[in-house]
């Protein structure tokens, strides 16, 4: 399925769209999914803002996946109980430079709840943490609930191939995080901004990810997100990243 996720809406929420504001947009998209994926303001809700966040999804008929960083157990228990308030079924994870030594043993505490949940933790592949190193927590956690949420994106400040490692993770994924990506000469041409890019117009080759990873046919959900700089004023910025979605929208559309 696809989705909709928070970083595809990353200026707004800045200039103050609710996270039932986004819903209510993810809808009128034609999209029946939404990642609520590192928005801060979730884990300061009170109960019943919760709840209502939750009914309001319910209501437009839309499906929510979770997002969160760290894997400390208690943390990651939070993030559970919070799947159980929305209904969701993924949590997308992440594992910090700091937790690298201690991951397997926190996933492992953690792994017997997400299971019994039917939930379950994608980590996804980003700079702090080599996939090498990823993969190999997950095969030493050996949980059926834990894999990958793949962002061949973020891998490139490792000095790794976004190739690669879509052809690396593709047995272990669960979650994909859809954006492009691409490198810009700075002003003066001395040095690169490495930065989003409209989806099609970028480095990314999707149908490469599409071939190896074959998220449609083995109901692997593929969330759209964005890497949009400031656009020097917030009409602007925010107009762009509507033009992004509708066109990653677009693209995405016409591969299914």
């Amino acid at each position: 399925m696809i989705g909709l996720g928070t970083y595809a809406y990353f200026w707004q929420h800045a200039e103050g769209l609710s996270l039932i504001g986004a819903f209510e947009d993810t809808k009128a998209h034609g999209i029946d999914l939404f990642q609520i994926c590192d928005y801060a303001p979730l884990l300061d809700m009170t109960g019943a803002q919760l709840e209502e966040a939750a009914a309001a999804a319910r209501d437009l008929g839309l499906a929510v996946e979770l997002g969160t960083k760290g894997v400390e157990p208690d943390h990651l228990r939070r993030f559970l109980d919070l799947a159980g308030v929305f209904d969701a079924r993924l949590v997308r994870g992440m594992v910090l430079r700091d937790q690298v030594s201690d991951a397997a043993q926190s996933l492992t505490a953690v792994a017997g709840s997400f299971e019994d949940a039917g939930v379950e933790l994608a980590l996804e592949t980003y700079e702090q943490v080599p996939t090498h190193t990823l993969l190999d927590i997950i095969d030493e956690v050996g949980s059926s609930a834990i894999g990958i949420c793949l962002d061949p994106a973020n891998v490139v400040a490792q000095l790794e191939s976004p190739r690669e490692c879509v052809e690396s993770t593709s047995g272990y994924v669960k979650n994909v995080h859809v954006k492009d990506f691409a490198f810009a000469r700075q002003a003066g041409w001395v040095g690169f901004t490495y930065s989003g890019a409209p989806m099609g117009e970028g480095l990314h080759d999707y149908d490469h990810l599409l071939h190896h990873v074959r998220p449609r046919e083995r109901g692997i959900n593929e969330i759209v997100e964005h890497w949009l700089p400031w656009q020097t004023d917030a009409e602007t910025t925010i107009t762009t990243e509507r033009e992004w979605t509708r066109k990653t929208l677009e693209i995405l559309r016409s591969t299914l």
